[in-house]
């Protein structure tokens, strides 16, 4: 099962792949600057925020980045209930 944490994972490793943080990958994908920022991923009330469809498909066309190569930076199974 893949979770929300997984998901911010993946996009933090995809940043690091590339030696930009993720407010520049935000930018450079046409996102707001602050959209993935680490404060953004969960609400006041502590809910997990899920990035949308739309948002990981910009990122990953501004990086090049094909659906098979965005599952890469998925973080290997560890403490998950997979």
């Amino acid at each position: 099962m893949l979770t929300n944490e997984m998901f911010w994972c993946a996009i933090d490793n995809l940043a690091s792949a590339h030696n930009i943080s993720c407010s520049r990958l935000a930018q450079i994908s046409g996102l707001n600057i602050t959209s993935l920022n680490k404060s953004k991923r969960c609400t006041v009330g502590g809910k997990p925020h899920w990035i949308s469809v739309g948002s990981l498909v910009k990122i990953m066309n501004a990086t090049n980045t094909s659906w098979v190569d965005f599952a890469q930076y998925f973080p290997r199974a560890r403490n998950y209930n997979i």
